[in-house]
């Protein structure tokens, strides 16, 4: 039988951190960016503790709306942190990214939970909500890229179809990136993790064949959603 995960102590936990703390040292002195890396740590220290006793509650709970809930306050969050960098237009374009996002992301995780897991509830937590994590945060991705791209192509006098296709071949590098490296360079979290709860590594392999199948998809539909919507717009 396999040895459980092993645990991990404060102390060498923070020791993590080390590396953290001379890229941040980079930011301040080369960049203006040490701040916002700063904000976002904090952000995600205390965001992790606090979800890890939330999740607690979560799984234990097995409620439908529960969940439901968790799903939306995910896709309105992630809508919002899409548009972060276009801040003059985050509030009339936060629509968009919400559908967008809602609609790629949301297909694909239904594909994915539904039809290839035929999850027993349909909404079981368990599975749910960490597959829910991955798909809405690689669309938010897909979307920010877009949003980011393509007002920086209009601003160089390009016409909306060439910024369209710029901004649509650009979100998907990195998760075309992640498609040629696969298995050669990096074992993605999912399969890591399962790997390191003992399952056995071909069965943790179809899972992660899922799970690039879902973030390309939910990536590329979800860019391709947003960039719809802005070209109606732009009429």
């Amino acid at each position: 039988m396999a040895d459980p995960p092993q645990l991990i102590g404060l102390g060498n936990l923070m020791i993590a951190f080390l590396p953290v703390v001379a890229v941040v040292l980079i930011l301040f002195r080369w960049t203006q960016e040490g701040p916002v890396s700063v904000h976002g740590l904090t952000r995600m220290l205390g965001q992790l503790l606090v979800i890890g006793y939330f999740l607690t509650f979560i799984l234990e709970s097995e409620n439908a709306l529960l969940v439901l809930a968790v799903l939306m306050l995910m896709v309105t969050v992630s809508s919002w942190i899409a548009l972060r960098t276009i801040k003059l237009q985050r509030r009339s374009l936060f629509f968009y990214s919400f559908t967008a996002i809602l609609l790629g992301g949301g297909l694909s995780l239904a594909v994915s939970t539904q039809l290839v897991l035929n999850l027993e509830p349909f909404y079981s937590a368990r599975y749910m909500i960490p597959l829910a994590g991955m798909v809405f945060a690689n669309a938010m991705n897909s979307v920010s890229i877009c949003a980011e791209r393509f007002q920086a192509e209009l601003d160089r006098g390009c016409e909306h179809a060439v910024a369209r296709e710029v901004s649509l071949k650009a979100a998907l590098i990195p998760i075309t990136n992640s498609l040629f490296a696969v298995g050669l360079v990096s074992l993605p979290g999912m399969m890591t993790g399962q790997i390191l709860s003992g399952v056995d590594p071909l069965i943790a392999a179809r899972y992660q064949i899922m799970v690039m199948c879902m973030l390309f998809s939910s990536a590329g539909l979800s860019a391709a959603c947003f960039l719809h919507l802005l070209m109606r717009r732009a009429g």
